[in-house]
């Protein structure tokens, strides 16, 4: 089923809290994500302990229906690897792992197999699987995440990618081109770019995570 209802009933929240939908970093492309995260937030103001990194995939590092890295970021991909060794690199995605569309997992097989990292199985898509990415890092207490806020959420969506960090109480880093280009992207991925110049010029910002001091 494409029908993706963890954002359709999410997205009414943006009703009343229009920031949970806006990143606390925001980079081009993937090969321009600053590694370790930290120094990105902290360039947009903000005082960070990210300890791991959850990471979209369609749009984000890989092309989407693709299961390995887009050529290009293949080094970046590479390095950010080597600053979250193990499983302090998480992928989440809403194709591969989501058993609502990956029934079998044989996607997440994949794409584990040709990235080298973990992918999370999880019933419901983004942004309401917090509890399941939650669960999974206290199953692996040697990641060193205690809470979300040591986390940040790496995605080129905003009602999916950034509304997860926000309501989970991560960090949000938002990959705004993406793989595709704009032409190609769906209708509600070109609003998203418009809807995020709206409510930042309207002084809208995201929520800042609740365990740690936002003063430099």
């Amino acid at each position: 089923m494409n029908l993706n209802l963890s954002a359709s009933l999410n997205v009414t929240k943006l009703l009343f809290n229009p920031g949970l939908c806006l990143p606390h970093c925001t980079v081009l492309t993937f090969n321009d994500l600053p590694i370790p995260l930290d120094k990105g937030l902290q360039r947009a103001g903000h005082k960070s302990d990210i300890r791991a990194v959850v990471l979209d995939k369609d749009d984000c590092f890989a092309y989407p229906d693709t299961k390995e890295v887009y050529e290009p970021y293949k080094k970046h991909f590479e390095e950010l690897r080597r600053a979250y060794p193990g499983r302090k690199l998480l992928i989440v995605s809403n194709t591969s792992g989501a058993t609502s569309w990956d029934r079998d997992l044989r996607q997440a097989l994949q794409v584990e197999q040709r990235t080298g990292v973990h992918v999370l199985p999880h019933a419901v898509k983004k942004p309401g699987c917090a509890a399941e990415i939650m669960t999974y890092f206290r199953r692996h207490p040697e990641t060193g995440v205690t809470d979300a806020s040591q986390i940040a959420v790496v995605g080129d969506r905003l009602t999916t990618d950034m509304m997860l960090a926000n309501m989970m109480g991560g960090w949000g880093v938002w990959i705004r081109d993406g793989v595709m280009p704009v032409r190609e992207k769906s209708i509600f991925a070109r609003m998203e770019r418009n809807f995020s110049t709206f409510l930042s010029s309207r002084g809208v910002r995201p929520p800042v995570p609740r365990c740690i001091s936002n003063e430099s």
